[in-house]
């Protein structure tokens, strides 16, 4: 704020001194540019002290040299570099005081050659330093009073004080400027991800034979997969790693997914695909950076993968009880040129009725050095998860790895790839809650008509397993949370149904029909399923749930068959 009236006590040259320092200070607080703002108020200054001249050295953050950002006079020596610790200018910086030289030819830290470069001729030099606290960041240094006189002890107080309000406002406005660029990154990393995830392919219904997930361990991923259907029936897929993290590997991430999409299509087999990508990373990818990729083709008809690694983690096959790796593979993608001008190595994988995974070491590694879940660590938590629907065990999966506490490290993607060909028509998992019986009377009728069944039969059933879920929310859960997967299999003639829940198992002989002579609201559920149903009955559950209950109806007549 300016000072526009001056108490009449003040000496006139004293109110002028804090006038200056009053305007500088608050030209200082509104700039958006400090450093412009510092060459402006160079010429208020030198003129106000009656300089001839005046620079502003400031420190360089790089180097720690100091550089000279402004000057008034008649020399220009903006950018002059002076070498660390030379000098008068260095002298005030590192002693952190105003150095006052009243004949700089007399001073042994004068440096001459400046004088002898531009034709100026030093006489008497106020320097003061601009720091704050333990942080040095430059000078102002003042040159020769005009009229032949020298700095005085007044002239180093004003200029004193000037410094400290300047370095103050350049401290605020180089944190104002880191963090408008902070927010400007933070936009464009999310920008970045958004893109990112909508590379991804989209969700498809539980009963699609391959599913995966990703969760970035930074705003933007170094990870992706990728599932293309192919003409024919056949579906492509593919999961990769790119070394290192941030921006960098998320460009070439995105180069790699494009690369695979594109020549999916085009080439035969996943060999040959993995050796074309490899020869464009080997030419234009950074140095040093490499991808680590599975490629497959899954034949959903046969039940077969074929397959080709290109140096990334071994793939799973869970069949039943038994797990097997998948070692065989060649090294990364854009290492070595012409490491694949042979092609990929392909091997054929028979899934038997069991699932392919395929996963990133995100997974692998997580928990950290110390204690890594390993790729038996991912098998034992699977076990567990095997009798749900692909999406939501991969989504248990990783919630069950956040739940003990194993630190992701990196990007975790994973990968299942299924055996569809003795899949249930329905293989679905709902929250255990009354808004959830909507949708399973929705699900449940489009499968049984899309099974060829049809006519009254359709309602009945969907009403049994309704009563069915209703008893699992009510009465297995006490109206908890928790989850519950409805199953269906069969044809025209044959459904089987099972209902399958993960909590406390129940005797199934406290399950039974109330007498139906005992009146009162509620508790002929049971009688309805049996009347209903052919079959009803509680199975051994699978390992890792609580419940099983299985409902069968044989369709009987034309009136409950499709044409």
């Amino acid at each position: 704020m300016r000072v526009e009236e001056r108490p009449q006590h003040l000496p006139a040259a004293l109110a002028d001194d804090l006038d200056l320092i009053a305007e500088m200070t608050a030209d200082f607080a509104r700039s958006l540019d400090i450093e412009e703002t510092l060459r402006l108020g160079l010429a208020h200054i030198s003129s106000r002290m009656e300089a001839e001249a005046a620079s502003i050295f400031l420190m360089e953050p790089g180097t720690g040299e100091l550089v000279c950002r402004a000057c008034f006079g008649p020399a220009d020596v903006t950018g002059l570099r002076l070498p660390k610790g030379q000098g008068i200018v260095w002298r005030a910086v590192n002693r952190n005081a105003t150095e006052l030289v009243r004949d700089a030819t007399d001073d042994p830290d004068f440096a001459h050659q400046v004088d002898n470069n531009t034709g100026f001729v030093t006489r008497s030099i106020l320097c003061a330093p601009m720091a704050v606290r333990d942080e040095r960041l430059g000078a102002i240094e003042l040159f020769n009073k005009k009229g032949g006189g020298s700095f005085d002890a007044d002239d180093r107080r004003v200029l004193q004080a000037l410094a400290a309000s300047a370095a103050l406002a350049l401290i605020n406005a180089r944190q104002a400027a880191d963090m408008a660029e902070q927010k400007a990154l933070k936009h464009e990393l999310s920008l970045a991800a958004d893109i990112q995830r909508a590379m991804l392919p989209p969700q498809r219904p539980p009963e699609f034979p391959i599913h995966g997930i990703n969760l970035p361990a930074r705003g933007v991923s170094g990870d992706f997969f990728d599932v293309v259907e192919l003409t024919g029936g056949k579906i492509a897929f593919a999961i990769a790693d790119v070394s290192g993290k941030g921006m960098n590997a998320a460009m070439l991430m995105s180069k790699t997914a494009s690369l695979f999409r594109c020549l999916a299509k085009r080439l035969d087999g996943p060999g040959a695909v993995l050796a074309a990508i490899d020869s464009e990373l080997a030419e234009t990818s950074s140095a040093g950076m490499f991808v680590t990729m599975v490629a497959g083709i899954l034949d959903p008809a046969a039940g077969n993968v074929v397959l080709a690694n290109a140096g990334h983690e071994p793939p799973l096959l869970c069949c039943g009880a038994s797990l097997t790796r998948i070692d065989e593979g060649m090294p990364p993608l854009g290492i070595v040129p012409d490491l694949f001008s042979q092609g990929c190595p392909e091997s054929t994988i028979e899934l038997n009725g069991g699932a392919l995974y395929l996963f990133t070491d995100g997974l692998t590694e997580a928990g950290g050095t110390e204690a890594m879940l390993g790729s038996d660590g991912v098998a034992r938590m699977l076990a567990p998860h095997r009798v749900r629907p692909a999406p939501d065990r991969l989504r248990a999966l990783v919630a069950q790895v956040a739940e003990a506490g194993l630190a992701l490290k990196d990007d975790l993607t994973m990968l299942v790839v299924e055996d569809v060909r003795d899949q249930p028509a329905m293989n679905r998992q709902y929250q255990a809650r009354p808004a959830s019986l909507s949708a399973i009377r929705h699900d449940l009728g489009h499968a049984l008509s899309a099974l060829g069944v049809c006519g009254p039969v359709i309602p009945d059933i969907v009403l049994a397993v309704d009563e069915a879920c209703q008893n699992v929310i009510r009465h297995a859960y006490g109206g908890g949370e928790g989850e519950m997967i409805v199953q269906l299999r069969g044809d025209h003639d044959h459904v089987d149904i099972r209902l399958i829940d993960f909590a406390p198992t129940i005797d199934p002989a406290s399950v039974c029909p109330r007498d139906l002579n005992d009146v009162r609201p509620g508790g002929l559920g049971t009688h309805f399923i049996r009347e209903v149903m052919d079959n009803v009955e509680f199975l051994a559950p699978p390992p890792g749930t609580g419940n099983l209950l299985r409902m069968a109806k044989r369709i009987g007549g034309h009136e409950n068959r499709k044409p």
